[in-house]
């Protein structure tokens, strides 16, 4: 009892628990939304919806997941890079095999149906984080030659791997997530600015035939909606509902349970890309700015561990998970405002959705990982040096 006592003070004490508690009540504030968003398909007699309670379990077992993980010393992780690489690979194979689509995403058979119990697994979202060690490790193993253009045909590749298997899945969504991060993370590594100005233009050069080959009907109905919102009623329908949700909410808000968009259930899948537009119109621009400003802290206090990390690969991950976060956050609010197109993007700690949660919790805990024992191998090295501070013993 002794041991185990010491073990959870120790824990305290080296933990980042500002992140921790900042990660517990945006998520609890996620879930009070979708249960606003779902309580009008409540059956008689039921207490919570279906997407309430995955999202409560995933955000239950993420955070258990995220401790345990911050047990572990960062190095062994980034040690497991080759398996975390072929597991990645390995279960987007599969689901390009026996991948389904469910019913609210029609157009992508990006899920994996979990036995008997209807419950789905998106592992695009377990691979983005796979994707931040891989590739953060990578960025690490060639920081001296990141000036060469073999060193980074071979970035690009490690990028163009999960972002094809994503899109021939068709989460198109999932696949700009990744373009993000790899290009975020490639800046933040040092890499030269001719290289993104020669990338852009490859992109520029290829975007009509990505247009006419690539993008299906209804992603280029989506594009063209935000343009010609007469000409595409139906296509636009979920966007025009949830920016007048937003809108009704005013300064304060209609107050919890009281919108009335959101509890006629008026803006399609309000639980789950659209959720912010359940929190603009119940608890209006102030509910709107604190889930930003709580996601803004999450990110910034991700920054800030990976700027004090002694290891160029776990502040390469930090960068990662921070740019992952912050490219959903905005892309997400973007299309609930009809400033860009839908493309089935969530918002961390917020959206309805088991994988998301678990996922975006499997990289906190990376994070508390590469924060404690930068901690506690700081304090090592003084005591190895004999400088005494107010923690050595």
């Amino acid at each position: 009892m002794y041991r185990i006592i010491n073990f959870i003070k120790e824990f305290i004490r080296e933990t980042d628990k500002f992140l921790l508690v900042l990660c517990t009540v945006t998520s609890a504030y996620g879930l009070l939304m979708v249960y606003s968003a779902t309580k009008p398909t409540l059956s008689d007699g039921a207490v919570f919806s279906r997407d309430f309670r995955t999202m409560l379990i995933a955000v239950g077992a993420g955070l258990v997941f995220a401790i345990v993980i911050s047990l572990l010393d960062y190095e062994f992780i980034i040690k497991l890079w080759p398996l975390i690489g072929l597991f990645c690979v390995g279960i987007m194979i599969v689901t390009l095999i026996w991948g389904k689509a469910p019913p609210a995403r029609p157009d992508a058979r990006s899920w994996l149906v979990i036995g008997d119990t209807g419950f789905y697994l998106q592992p695009s979202e377990l691979v983005k984080i796979g994707f931040i060690i891989t590739f953060g490790f990578h960025l690490d193993a060639v920081k001296d030659t990141l000036d060469k253009l073999g060193t980074m045909f071979l970035l690009c590749v490690h990028a163009a791997i999960p972002v094809l298997l994503v899109i021939i899945t068709g989460d198109a969504g999932s696949a700009l997530i990744f373009i993000l991060m790899f290009v975020g993370m490639m800046f933040m590594a040092g890499v030269k600015l001719r290289y993104f100005a020669a990338g852009a233009a490859i992109v520029a050069a290829i975007s009509p035939l990505v247009w006419i080959y690539a993008l299906k009907d209804l992603q280029k109905n989506r594009i063209l909606a935000l343009f010609y919102p007469e000409l595409y009623p139906a296509v636009i329908y979920q966007q025009d509902m949830g920016i007048k949700a937003i809108g009704s909410g005013g300064f304060w808000g209609s107050g919890l349970f009281k919108g009335t968009y959101t509890q006629s259930s008026l803006v399609p899948e309000n639980q789950n890309d659209m959720i912010f537009s359940v929190i603009g119109e119940e608890l209006g621009f102030v509910g709107a700015i604190t889930a930003i400003v709580l996601i803004t802290l999450i990110i910034a206090r991700i920054i800030n561990t990976g700027k004090k990390s002694r290891d160029n690969s776990t502040s390469n991950m930090c960068y990662g998970m921070a740019i992952m976060l912050a490219a959903q956050v905005i892309i997400n609010i973007g299309m609930a405002l009809k400033l860009f197109p839908v493309v089935g993007i969530t918002l961390p700690f917020f959206s309805a959705g088991g994988s998301s949660n678990l996922s975006v919790y499997l990289g906190i805990g990376l994070i508390l990982s590469i924060y404690r024992y930068n901690q506690t191998k700081q304090l090592d090295n003084l005591r190895l040096i004999g400088i005494r501070t107010p923690f050595t013993q």
